[in-house]
């Protein structure tokens, strides 16, 4: 019997709700209604009182889950979408994140966020956050990228005593299956290597790894192989594992479905140059999506966010310096 993505959250949730007393789940519509992708669905039954129907204000969501952590408990926040935490933006910042250095008492929530796009969903649904977070300081982001990843990276934010943005794709909800759940797990913040290779490192996370090892079978044909790194955690991030990568290659390009502008791309690619320079036969590139809202119509947004043939057109270039 395989799982989904999907389903690998709600086992982790359910894990983690049978194992420790102190954990409870907050969000809008997730008790009976099973939340908006049915992340908590029947999770309300087995745990009665546990989880927890929230009020429509992200605001305080956060808030209310702050002040459990404060008290002992160990809160599982969801946004019914990632854009939406926005709402709750000032609490996480400048509450969650600040928390520990401000006061030594530990914030160990837990903020799902199910992120990026998908046909159809407009620019009010489809944001990808991990950036904006990632800037601040006391808060951890992860983005799995596979349903391994989804479940067992769950279980290390819920257990971590610092609060963790869990960024997790709604495009690989119910796309992505494996045979199992995983018994063991590599710690959340170490990249993978999901592809080795020996012509061009790629660096990449969340649904964009798929898209992205698509791409390096493409080359095969001509010859080339291609590294694909997962992330897997934006922050903190692997730098030596990217470092690692681009030393064997000598080339890289980042890969991202979110904007550009100050991205995990751009980060990646200053590290390598400021870090790794001497390891680069070719100036590192990155693609992300394109500066505009993230648009409804299906093939407006396909050719909005990279996709395969994309990153295929961007890796054969710089195969080319």
């Amino acid at each position: 019997m395989s799982v989904t993505y999907l389903e690998a959250i709600r086992e982790a949730q359910a894990h983690a709700l049978a194992a420790d007393p102190r954990v409870f789940l907050y969000g809008q519509d997730i008790g009976g209604f099973g939340g908006a992708f049915k992340a908590t669905k029947n999770l309300s039954s087995q745990f009665p009182g546990r989880v927890l129907d929230a009020p429509l204000s992200e605001d305080a969501i956060v808030g209310i889950a702050i002040g459990a952590a404060i008290e002992g408990m160990r809160p599982i926040v969801e946004m019914q979408f990632a854009d939406f935490s926005t709402c709750g933006f000032n609490q996480i910042v400048n509450q969650a994140a600040t928390l520990f250095y401000r006061t030594a008492v530990p914030c160990p929530i837990v903020v799902r966020l199910p992120s990026g796009g998908t046909s159809g969903a407009g620019p009010f649904h489809s944001q990808s956050m991990e950036a904006i977070y990632a800037h601040y300081p006391g808060l951890i982001v992860m983005t799995p990228a596979t349903v391994e990843d989804a479940y067992s990276m769950l279980l290390e934010a819920i257990a971590i005593d610092d609060p963790v943005i869990f960024c997790e794709h709604k495009l690989l909800y119910n796309h992505l299956k494996a045979e199992s759940l995983p018994h063991e797990a590599v710690p959340a913040r170490k990249a993978r290597l999901a592809r080795q290779g020996r012509d061009v490192t790629v660096v990449t996370y969340s649904a964009m790894v798929h898209e992205s090892l698509a791409a390096a079978e493409e080359l095969v044909a001509d010859g080339y192989e291609i590294e694909v790194v997962d992330l897997r955690c934006v922050k903190p991030l692997d730098t030596d594992a990217i470092l690692a990568s681009v030393a064997r290659t000598g080339r890289l390009l980042c890969v991202g479905e979110a904007w550009s502008w100050g991205g995990v791309s751009a980060e990646v690619i200053a590290r390598v140059a400021s870090e790794g320079y001497g390891l680069l036969d070719a100036p590192p590139q990155r693609l992300n999506a394109k500066e505009t809202p993230v648009p409804f119509h299906p093939d407006l947004w396909s050719s909005h966010r990279p996709t395969a043939l994309a990153i295929t057109s961007s890796l054969r270039r710089v195969l080319e310096f």
